[in-house]
């Protein structure tokens, strides 16, 4: 029987995952079929349970129930325990496995698509809620000359480099002022709603990469801002969105797509 997968959220309506994870089954002749599902947010585990009890293999994760997945997985993998937050389940005859692919997507779509190196450059990461926790570990992995974390609260950003220890530095963004970065990345939700992090003129260094997690907005307010400012790439989440959809087909089926033919389809739509 057809193995059953599907994107769980609220809201869901808007995910492209279904289209991704179906070009990826076409590609790789894997036989399954993958759907949205709409939990209640008072009901993600009764929803959970309800799917894998119906042939469900597996499902992605996405806002606002990242942090239910994690306290729901049985076993975790070492990039969900780092970000405390799981956006891929499987369903295993032992337990509920856990994985966070979010950050393995922003890498890859930065270094492999975009060419953009990440080791021994300065980066910058806008947020420090899930978005952001979820990239951290991942981007560390690439040997960055330095990673510094600005938020709003303070407190959230200081959090978050006492857990991950010496290599990550935390900064409200007033203390920016006068130090550039070679990749700029917003992971807050700023551009959901067209504005934009309050960030001090001049962080963008020349030759830099503006990348906003965001995608389907367009050149979002911090994407003019970096091209406004010198920034020599900008680019959306897109990217970031196909290739943790890949790293989370490889973990359900043991077979990794190809990512390039799916990433140009999107954008040309």
């Amino acid at each position: 029987m057809t193995d059953r997968y599907a994107v769980i959220g609220n809201p869901v309506e808007h995910s492209r995952s279904p289209q991704i994870h179906a070009a990826f089954a076409r590609e790789t002749g894997e036989d399954i079929e993958y759907a949205r599902l709409l939990a209640p947010l008072d009901g993600f585990r009764s929803t959970v349970d309800a799917f894998r009890a119906d042939r469900g293999r597996g499902l992605n994760v996405t806002v606002p129930f990242k942090a239910q997945a994690y306290r729901l997985a049985t076993v975790h993998s070492e990039r969900a325990r780092a970000a405390e937050a799981v956006n891929t389940l499987r369903f295993d005859a032992g337990g509920t496995y856990g994985d966070n692919t979010d950050g393995t997507g922003l890498v890859r779509d930065i270094r492999d698509n975009l060419g953009f190196a990440i080791a021994g450059r300065r980066v910058l990461l806008l947020g420090a809620g899930g978005a952001a926790r979820g990239v951290i570990a991942p981007l560390l992995a690439e040997s960055p000359s330095s990673l510094t974390i600005a938020n709003r609260t303070l407190d959230r950003a200081r959090s978050l480099e006492r857990h991950f220890g010496q290599r990550v530095r935390a900064s409200a963004y007033e203390a920016l002022s006068g130090t550039r970065f070679d990749i700029v990345v917003n992971a807050t939700s700023a551009s959901l709603a067209g504005t934009l992090p309050p960030l001090p003129a001049g962080v963008f260094a020349p030759d830099s990469l503006g990348y906003d997690m965001m995608y389907g907005k367009g050149l979002t307010p911090f994407l003019e801002r970096a091209r406004d400012e010198g920034a020599a790439r900008v680019a959306d989440g897109l990217g970031m969105l196909v290739e943790q959809a890949a790293e989370s087909f490889f973990i359900w089926r043991g077979v990794r797509p190809k990512t390039a033919a799916v990433l140009a389809a999107l954008r040309a739509q």
